[in-house]
């Protein structure tokens, strides 16, 4: 019976982020003592299907859980270029992306093909990953600091709170049915959680991890386990599409900021504030005809047909990605059929700038066979990628016979068949 939960839990916890249609939002944040405004909405995910659970990696990169073919894996957003990449290439699914205090690395949860559910720290260099808590079905979870962990567990049908301590592995349960939302309140020794102890009222409370007492802050939004601190005594969160504040000890209940429905975002989950709280992810539902590019006072008036003429660039730009990612998974798995498959009869290799290596399939099917066949450490990753127009451009670390290289590889991909490929090293 224990069995059946688990594996229960899993799949509802996975169904919902597969078949939600999120985008994550970065929006400027201007607060003072007597206001907080909202403005200059950017979709920064637009991506079809599930984009969500965002957090600041520093001031220039934001991570959030992005879908990409058929699972979810970690993305990489550059506010600097305005840049997708991918950060890690396994078989499972990754969730809740966030950086290791102190180090470069990003943990998140993984949900393997096999449904083995764990949480693992990724390489930001390589991608690698390593398991972080081996005997937890960990299923949110934030860093209280450089070696302990508050999370949410999955035990039978319940999430439990707990917290483990990496350096001598211990993991102590300190509370019970709990939400997913967890966050290290500014400025303290304490970490927010949301409990669900009464099922009519949530509440939001702290936790100190080194002792584990509870406090309670404040009643949540009526079914909504959301939020985010803005400072030390400001928490945000919202309510299908309008954002919310509660300034603790000054707000009597909380009070409306900000209706977001022209950004096209129907129903708000996730939140994030970076460290000088001046930028705000949201992540959230987003209504079929919302637009895919930057929404401010002036877009939304744009006409029908622009709104269409963007929608379908979007879509073109996904469908071209696609075709390099999957030939890029048959590349690493050394299939030389699937890896033909996603090239044009004619396509040519060069050498950057524009050196001929290659001609057609036949020569590069004879090429790319004898290296599969003689390189069984063949792996590249992806290490940043642009999609502009019908090119894909790619910063690689290729694995090979027990050396990495770098290298950059820009594809041009028309009627979904990739006709060129040029190679700089």
């Amino acid at each position: 019976m224990k069995l059946y939960f688990i594996l229960f839990f899993l799949l509802v916890y996975t169904f919902g982020f597969s078949q939600a249609n999120t985008e994550v939002f970065l929006f400027d944040l201007d607060a003072n003592a007597s206001k907080i405004e909202v403005k200059n909405g950017k979709n920064i995910s637009n991506n079809e299907g599930y984009d969500n659970q965002p957090s600041f990696y520093n001031e220039r990169y934001i991570l959030f859980a992005s879908t990409r073919g058929n699972q979810t894996d970690i993305a990489k957003y550059d506010t600097r270029y305005g840049s997708k990449s991918w950060l890690n290439s396994t078989e499972g699914g990754e969730y809740t992306p966030l950086k290791n205090p102190n180090t470069n690395e990003i943990t998140a949860v993984r949900l393997d093909p096999d449904g083995k559910q764990r949480l693992y720290s990724y390489n930001g260099s390589n991608g690698e990953s390593k398991e972080l808590i081996a005997d937890l079905v960990v299923a949110y979870y934030t860093w209280f600091d450089e070696h302990t962990i508050v999370s949410a567990v999955i035990e039978e049908n319940n999430l439990n709170l707990f917290v483990s301590n990496l350096q001598d592995g211990t993991n102590r349960k300190y509370v019970t049915n709990v939400g997913r939302s967890f966050h290290r309140i500014p400025n303290s020794n304490l970490v927010s959680f949301i409990s669900k102890e009464n099922e009519t009222q949530w509440q939001i409370k702290s936790l100190n991890p080194l002792t584990g007492d509870t406090k309670v802050i404040a009643n949540t939004l009526e079914g909504v386990e959301d939020i985010c601190w803005l400072d030390s005594k400001t928490i945000l969160s919202g309510k299908e599409h309008t954002l919310f504040k509660l300034r603790l000890q000054r707000d009597n209940n909380w009070k409306q900021i900000a209706d977001l429905s022209a950004n096209g975002i129907t129903k708000i989950s996730r939140l994030a504030v970076n460290a000088e709280s001046n930028k705000l992810l949201i992540a959230g539902d987003v209504s079929p005809t919302a637009e895919t590019e930057e929404t401010t006072e002036e877009t939304t008036n744009e006409s029908t047909d622009t709104k269409d003429t963007k929608s379908e660039t979007s879509t073109d730009a996904s469908s071209i990605e696609a075709v390099v990612q999957r030939n890029l998974d048959a590349y690493n798995a050394r299939d030389i059929d699937a890896f033909m498959s996603d090239y044009a009869d004619d396509v040519k290799l060069y050498a950057y700038p524009n050196t001929l290596q290659t001609e057609g399939k036949t020569a590069m099917r004879k090429s790319y066979k004898d290296w599969f066949e003689r390189v069984p450490d063949l792996r590249a990753f992806v290490k940043k990628r642009i999609v502009i127009g019908n090119k894909v451009i790619d910063e690689e670390q290729v694995t090979a016979n027990g050396k990495i290289l770098e290298a950059v590889a820009i594809y041009e991909v028309e009627n979904g068949k990739i006709v060129k490929v040029t190679f700089i090293q």
